[in-house]
């Protein structure tokens, strides 16, 4: 009993401690330090070695103006503790007190204890950190180093030199930590990203590859053409990186991921000359099944994506004789969803589609491939029609793949399924819910759709215009864009509320884009511009009408403004992040 009694004094002693520690840390929060630094007092007595309740001690007395104190304080338990970084603090009292002479003496003992022994850097020049007295924190570093050449500290004063706005030296002091310690070069890729993406720091991205060249130039270590490789990624400048990664390829032959990752992203980034060119080395140079189907895939898709209606035939041949190649078996399934999907949306024959997806259904498949399968088969239901068929698919994934990126997919191809039934209270619960999905892009589409339901239901009650847009969204599924356009070009022209004005000028303006129907396309995108500068599509308005000057008009000049407009007035744009590469770029940032 005597036991368990102890027990429970202890438990109610420390409860209480804790809910003192809370209400001084909430009386520092609000700034009221008067009330904070009578509880951190009391606090103190009962743990006089806690050096987290003397810090906020001293740090309330600084923030009253009682350095008196604060110095008393700081003198007394360096006495009894002897703490290095306590001299630190006494050095910073003083500085607040524009004392520098003073604050001198203390940051010069500190160093001093440095001289006496190099490892007492760590809690020295932390503290000069914590204060941000930056140069005696790189001093701390520096002599550590000179006296004790094991202690390298290159990451912590690279970051340093960064915050004093020597850039320079930050780039040599993180190239050197990333070359000696290769596991480090994660964090050192983030930390030199943060500063290629800050407008301020013209000069850093030229600074930065000109460092790395010359390493490359000069160790001929293929270390260097991994670290280009990722700056020309960074930079969205894929060809060159791809020149890296071939000159990695040479020298040491073994894995294409990087490779194939380079592949990915240079098609993502619409560089579909790039994509095919690194696809077509991955060929000729491997003799691996699966990567072999991989890059056909890819190749294939970027032909099916551009394909007229005199290219089927030929395409319809390719297919078959990678079938022949490889057969219908599990690495070759996405060769046979992308066939089912170009008979289906190109060819308009869903009916071979199907044969070929619920042929696939029989081979023996991981969850992901049965769900890849079944997501085309819905998509093609949804083609046909067949709504509510197509809703039992997605259901399956969703059901199969909770709380994964593959099932919010099928989870908004539902909600857009419903959309184009026109059952629009269902769809929204669904928008409204993908809404804070894990994966942006679903999160962002979600959005856009809720606010479409949103606003065109409030402005209009019986859903006129929002019923004929659905229509004219679902026959854009369809491909049929001639149809497409010619609804929506009806919306313009008929439309009751003007919610639905600047979502329909961008409909037309992509679909005028797949036409190759630039200067309509524009057209559409300007309107948007002058007339509706203050709505949620400017953004979009804006990156697509530079995307159209800077890949299919080869006017970089006209492109150049529109970016920048991206860059000042919508920085929360999703575009936002490849707005600033291309502007760079255009601006030649990142020329040789």
């Amino acid at each position: 009993m005597r036991k368990l009694f102890l027990l429970l004094v202890l438990f109610l002693m420390h409860a209480v401690s804790a809910q003192n520690e809370q209400l001084a840390q909430n009386y520092f929060d609000k700034g009221d330090f008067e009330k904070a630094v009578i509880s951190y007092e009391e606090l103190l007595k009962n743990q006089p070695a806690n050096g987290l309740y003397f810090q906020k001690v001293i740090d309330s007395y600084q923030q009253l103006s009682q350095f008196d104190k604060a110095d008393k304080a700081l003198t007394a338990r360096y006495e009894k503790f002897k703490q290095d970084n306590l001299l630190v603090e006494s050095g910073y009292n003083f500085q607040l007190q524009k004392k520098e002479a003073e604050a001198k003496k203390y940051y010069d003992k500190a160093l001093d204890k440095i001289r006496e022994n190099p490892t007492n850097v760590y809690m020295i020049a932390s503290a000069f950190e914590r204060k941000v007295v930056l140069d005696y924190a790189l001093k701390s570093y520096e002599l550590a180093s000179s006296l004790d050449p094991k202690l390298v500290f290159n990451y912590q004063t690279a970051i340093i030199y960064g915050q004093l706005g020597n850039t320079g030296m930050m780039i040599e002091r993180f190239l050197e930590e990333a070359y000696k310690n290769p596991q480090n070069s994660i964090a050192i890729q983030n930390q030199l990203s943060r500063f290629m993406t800050e407008d301020a720091e013209e000069s850093f991205n030229a600074d930065l590859k000109k460092a790395l060249l010359l390493r490359a130039q000069k160790s001929q270590d293929v270390f260097w053409n991994q670290y280009l490789s990722w700056f020309y990624v960074q930079q969205k400048d894929y060809g060159k990186a791809f020149v890296q990664e071939k000159a990695i390829y040479k020298r040491n032959p073994e894995s294409f991921y990087n490779i194939v990752n380079l592949a990915q992203f240079a098609k993502q980034d619409g560089e579909n000359d790039t994509a095919a060119e690194i696809f077509g080395f991955v060929l000729e140079n491997t003799q691996d099944i699966q990567l072999q189907i991989q890059a056909h895939t890819f190749l294939m898709e970027m032909k099916t994506e551009k394909a007229t209606a005199t290219d089927f035939g030929a395409i319809n041949t390719e297919f078959d004789a990678l079938f022949n190649q490889f057969g219908i078996i599990p690495f070759s399934l996405p060769l046979q969803i992308l066939q089912a999907h170009f008979l289906t949306f190109s060819q308009n024959n869903p009916e071979k589609g199907k044969t070929i997806l619920k042929s696939a259904l029989g081979l023996q498949l991981n969850k992901y491939q049965e769900a890849d399968v079944k997501m085309e088969l819905a998509d093609i239901l949804l083609y046909e029609e067949k709504f509510n068929q197509a809703l039992i698919y997605y259901s399956q994934i969703e059901e199969d793949l909770k709380n994964d990126e593959v099932g919010h997919e099928a989870s908004l191809k539902a909600a857009k399924t419903s959309y184009f039934k026109a059952d629009f209270d269902w769809a929204q619960k669904q928008f409204k819910e993908l809404k804070s999905a894990s994966s942006q892009l679903i999160a962002n589409d979600a959005l856009e759709y809720f606010l479409l339901i949103s606003d065109n239901t409030v402005s209009d009650s019986t859903q006129t215009d929002l019923k004929k847009f659905s229509r004219a969204d679902y026959l854009l599924y369809q491909h049929k864009k001639s149809e497409s356009l010619a609804l929506f070009q009806e919306i313009l022209k008929d439309h009751k509320t003007q919610e639905i004005e600047d979502v329909t000028l961008l409909r037309l303006g992509r679909i005028y884009e797949k036409k190759g129907d630039y200067a309509s396309a524009l057209q559409q995108y300007q309107i948007i511009i002058d007339k509706f500068s203050e709505g949620i599509y400017i953004d979009e308005a804006l990156y697509f009408s530079a995307e159209i000057y800077n890949r299919q008009l080869k006017d970089p000049e006209k492109a150049k403004p529109l970016y920048e407009k991206i860059l000042f007035s919508h920085q929360d744009s999703i575009y936002f992040i490849d707005a600033r590469a291309k502007f760079r770029q255009l601006r030649g940032d990142t020329n040789s």
